[in-house]
């Protein structure tokens, strides 16, 4: 009775975790457009969204709305199984990553510490960088099923885009783990609080890193797959209501999953700077949440980074970006992989 029980408040916990996590996603996807938004106008010297609600925050609620208000087309040369799936695919595999992250340290209720992790996995971040490979799929079968020929160019770039900048996005990441000696994200986070903040020991890996996953979310100056004076409106040119709004809120998912995960590689995740959190003598529960709320701003400062440099660099060339995927960033990462390895065996001596 006891075991079952145990097993029945722990899926409980997981369920009230993988809901809060979903949501929080949702949340900071739909108010990351309204920022977009925001940071587009000031950058450009106007006022942007200010009719829908107080300084404009309930136009992310009026542009959902629309969304799924709108009429649902299905093109009749479409393959309806597959045009349904891709937006489907995208949006899963954009919440799925979040599953190993540690977003804080535990809380302390009932009696017994609970984990803010869904799951501590021993190969938490191969996980991540499995699930995001799969996300390739969903532009891909998008762009196909669509019987569109400008749709299935944009989901081709899309592809070869997101193969090619995984490779050295891999490299850079293991020059991080050599240091940590472990996959497990929560293991990663606790090796900087303990040691100091990898974006110390790599300032190149970290670089080739956030490269890499500008390419990988298809932002501005890589988002080739949405080139709209290339290819009318890209791989989801046929796609309307909730299903395009899939597809947009999996790219705003991904750009702040992705700061979560450069937050937890490089930058100590929960962990506050030049502090001794331990030293404060602060409700365990208290700390926790402080600690929830420094990854989100770390997440937030990345997310800022990412709209910044979507109004400020014009959009590479394919061939640029191809050139700058393999024979430039690849060499770099391997050299920063080899370079780490002498200094670990040196040191190590």
């Amino acid at each position: 009775m006891i075991i079952l029980q145990t097993i029945g408040f722990l899926v409980l916990e997981k369920f009230l975790l993988v809901g809060l996590i979903v949501s929080l996603s949702m949340i900071v996807a739909m108010y990351a457009t309204y920022a977009e938004r925001k940071i587009a106008a000031f950058l450009q010297d106007r006022i942007g969204p200010n009719r829908a609600g107080i300084f404009g925050l309930l136009q992310p609620l009026a542009d959902g709305g629309k969304l799924f208000f709108k009429e649902e087309i299905i093109p009749l040369a479409s393959s309806k199984f597959l045009f349904i799936l891709g937006p489907c695919l995208a949006m899963i595999t954009a919440l799925l990553t979040s599953a190993v992250i540690p977003w804080s340290t535990p809380l302390h209720l009932f009696g017994k510490d609970i984990p803010l992790q869904v799951a501590d996995v021993n190969i938490g971040i191969l996980f991540i960088f499995g699930v995001v490979s799969l996300g390739v799929y969903g532009i891909m079968i998008g762009g196909w099923a669509s019987n569109n020929k400008f749709s299935l160019m944009a989901a081709v770039r899309g592809g070869s885009q997101m193969v090619s900048y995984e490779l050295p996005m891999g490299l850079a990441l293991i020059a991080v783990l050599m240091i940590t000696g472990d996959l497990r994200m929560s293991v990663i986070v606790q090796n900087q609080v303990a040691h100091g903040w990898h974006i110390i020991y790599q300032p190149l890996g970290f670089l080739i890193f956030f490269i890499c996953a500008l390419a990988e979310c298809n932002r501005t100056p890589f988002d080739l797959p949405e080139a709209e004076n290339e290819l009318n409106f890209g791989y989801h040119q046929e796609y309307s209501s909730m299903k395009l709004g899939f597809y947009l809120f999996a790219e705003y998912i991904n750009m702040f999953i992705s700061g979560v995960v450069m937050s937890c590689l490089f930058f100590g995740g929960y962990d506050i700077p030049f502090v001794n959190e331990a030293a404060w003598g602060i409700n365990q529960n208290l700390l926790a949440i402080i600690g929830f709320v420094v990854l989100m701003t770390k997440a937030g400062l990345f997310i800022f980074l990412f709209m910044w440099i979507r109004w400020t660099i014009p959009r590479f060339r394919y061939d640029q970006l191809m050139n700058l995927g393999w024979k430039k960033l690849v060499p770099l990462a391997l050299a920063n992989m080899v370079i780490t390895a002498a200094v670990i065996l040196w040191l190590n001596k």
